[in-house]
């Protein structure tokens, strides 16, 4: 991290006796571990981690004042120099948090936004993350944190957060609307690729699935690309669009798209939204899921749930139960859904087959293009 010392971060759950939502779902071990992998892929080492039960939320601090106590001496133990709560903070709580635990404290949200400022690659993706950390600060405003920007480095730092963010609401809504305008000229663009591809008769084909599920590594596979491919979360930010062949010599558009979380913040839900605008376009729906993941039936319930919340949840799609070199035999799997290995190529084939038989049945006009002349 710039040649200082990677942040150490001790991980706190404070855990409703009676869960409501998809956290309801979750096994604890789930929801700690994907805590995990966020805080690692962000690049910090994670040096512990505490559950607390509690009854209800405390306004002021969200734990009792015992467990702050328990937690400063936890931390102080593991030498960590950094909180993360899963809990979604609000402001107040934050800063009383952090002046008592004596620790930079943060919750899940500024760690996946930190993960998407490292990730972006594009101008439009750039100009996403920067109106999302812009939207939390403005919201943070009331709040009354010491500070809206840390001058020291590491997560939550990171995008428009490494310069000092003036505490002033009608700068931080001038530069929202700037970026605004921009998106939205982006968007004007993308929108006459669209309208192109709609012309020229492509079918199209996108990949959506929960983080870290392989959609990169498969969207590689099927096109030749040469996409960014990590075992982090939220490895691919940025769309990506290219053709591939089906098996009867057609040709159609793939689109990687950003992968889902569980609870993904609603700052970030619609941020991201133009992320998504391939799906909207899309003829056909691939969901991808990790079939190795203990995790994996809420996982495809999240994907299910954030569709149908954006209107997609009606379209055509398939199930590849990807990462079948990873899996234990017998393994049960999702009705309908198909067995692959992106990284070897296994079932890859039957997976086209499967792609090409659903365009014909759903776009027969649109799954017999050829490449123009």
């Amino acid at each position: 991290m710039d040649g200082r010392r990677r942040e150490s971060a001790f991980l706190v759950y404070a855990r409703r006796k009676r869960l409501r939502g998809p956290a309801s779902v979750l096994h604890v071990s789930e929801v700690m571990k994907e805590l995990a992998d966020l805080v690692k892929s962000a690049g910090a080492v994670v040096a512990a981690s505490h559950v607390q039960t509690v009854d209800a939320e405390n306004p002021a601090t969200l734990v009792g004042k015992g467990t702050i106590a328990q937690l400063k001496e936890m931390i102080g133990e593991k030498e960590a120099n950094l909180v993360v709560f899963q809990n979604l903070l609000k402001p107040k709580q934050q800063a009383l948090l952090e002046e008592e635990l004596g620790v930079k404290t943060l919750d899940r949200r500024e760690v996946i936004l930190d993960i998407f400022a490292q990730r972006a690659r594009t101008r439009e993706g750039k100009l996403q993350v920067e109106l999302a950390q812009l939207s939390f600060r403005l919201g943070r405003l009331a709040g009354g944190r010491k500070e809206l920007s840390r001058l020291g480095g590491g997560i939550g730092t990171r995008g428009p957060g490494e310069k000092k963010l003036e505490e002033d609401r009608r700068r931080i809504r001038q530069q929202i609307r700037q970026i605004e305008r921009e998106l939205s000229t982006v968007r004007r663009t993308r929108s006459l690729h669209y309208q192109h591809r709609r012309e020229v008769g492509y079918p199209v084909v996108a990949l959506v699935g929960y983080t870290n599920a392989g959609k990169s590594t498969l969207f590689n596979r099927l096109t030749g690309a040469d996409v960014f491919v990590a075992d982090k979360l939220f490895a691919t930010l940025d769309p990506t669009a290219r053709r591939f062949r089906l098996p009867g010599g057609r040709e159609a558009i793939l689109v990687d798209t950003v992968g889902f979380i569980h609870d993904l913040p609603s700052e970030l839900r619609q941020a991201f939204l133009a992320t998504l605008e391939g799906i909207g376009e899309a003829d056909l729906l691939l969901h991808v899921v990790d079939g190795s993941s203990d995790a994996m039936e809420s996982n495809i319930a999240s994907v299910e749930s954030i569709l149908a919340e954006l209107s997609f949840r009606e379209k055509p799609f398939l199930l590849a139960m990807n990462k079948r070199d990873l899996c234990l035999p017998g393994l049960p799997r999702p009705a309908g859904a198909i067995r692959i290995s992106a990284k070897t190529g296994e079932g890859v084939p039957e997976l086209l087959t499967a792609v090409e038989r659903e365009l014909c049945l759903h776009r027969p006009e649109r799954a017999g293009s050829t490449r123009p002349d």
